[in-house]
């Protein structure tokens, strides 16, 4: 068994929300989602957590969530900064890359705003077992059906995931207007037109594992996004854009890890009652209190 890294990404904006989802209290006892991901994660056999966080939010941040698991399991952090002449950070796939001074082995990466289901993490540890160091190579997903992803409230972006007949992926495409329409799941196209897409549809909720050379190939991509976006102050380093080209190019082959887990997110303020409600129920089965464990 090796000493997994959990890589949990907690500097987004929240625009949509209108507050930041990292230390918005859900759960009855004062949890974050991230605490159930955390929870999720020791259970799983993680023995390490490394955020990337933005410098301003460090103070409320290190109260809210890094000073309750200090004592219990090795805990790090990282910053992801704005540039001055952006109105956001450079993407995940930036994020991921401020955590490669400090991981030489298998990682996983989420995001720090959903919650993804305890098998979910079982699934991607037992896989990363089977794996070896010398494969710099391999990689995995854990992919969700596109009916347990959505949000009642509006519209979402995901990764739509093809696979070959192994369960490697092969092509990671982003849908970024996912709702639901009279009883169906459609995407509303770039030009207006209106797709229609299978519930069953498997799509990346940001759940990876990685090997730690894929540092060295964001690296590589991430250079060559910041010479072609350098003036864009809206463009973004998405992971699942990095991701496809590296498949492309036969650098890494990426397990896809079909999960049967229920995700749940806060996209929207109205998203919020759902996941109090969520986790009152599951109230048992995180029992007892994330931050006494």
């Amino acid at each position: 068994m090796r000493n997994y890294t959990l890589l949990v990404l907690a500097a987004g904006m929240g625009s949509r929300y209108g507050k930041l989802k990292q230390i918005d209290v859900l759960g009855s006892n004062g949890e974050t989602i991230i605490d159930y991901s955390i929870y999720d994660a020791l259970q799983a056999g993680f023995s390490k957590i490394i955020f990337v966080i933005r410098k301003e939010i460090e103070a409320s941040f290190c109260e809210v969530i890094l000073n309750k698991y200090k004592e219990k399991i090795a805990v790090d952090y990282v910053f992801q900064d704005i540039p001055k002449d952006r109105a956001k950070p450079w993407g995940t796939g930036h994020a991921i890359l401020m955590a490669k001074d400090k991981i030489d082995d298998f990682f996983a990466v989420i995001n720090g705003d959903d919650f993804y289901g305890r098998n979910s993490f079982n699934i991607l540890v037992n896989y990363l077992n089977t794996l070896s160091l010398d494969n710099t190579k391999d990689c995995a997903m854990v992919a969700y059906s596109l009916e347990k992803t959505l949000s009642a409230h509006g519209s979402v972006s995901r990764g739509v995931c093809e696979v070959n007949p192994n369960h490697f992926l092969t092509k990671v495409t982003e849908h970024t207007k996912l709702s639901y329409q009279n009883g169906q799941i459609v995407n509303e196209n770039t030009d207006g037109t209106i797709q229609i897409i299978n519930s069953k549809t498997l799509v990346s909720m940001n759940f990876w594992g990685f090997h730690p050379q894929i540092f060295t190939h964001l690296e590589q991509l991430f250079d060559q996004f910041l010479k072609d976006n350098i003036h864009n102050g809206k463009s973004e380093f998405y992971i699942p854009f990095a991701v496809d080209d590296l498949i492309k190019n036969q650098t890494i082959q990426v397990k896809v890890l079909k999960t049967d887990s229920q995700w749940y997110g806060v996209t929207y303020q109205e998203d919020r009652k759902i996941i109090v409600d969520r986790f009152k129920q599951m109230a048992k089965e995180y029992s007892p209190v994330l931050v006494k464990t």
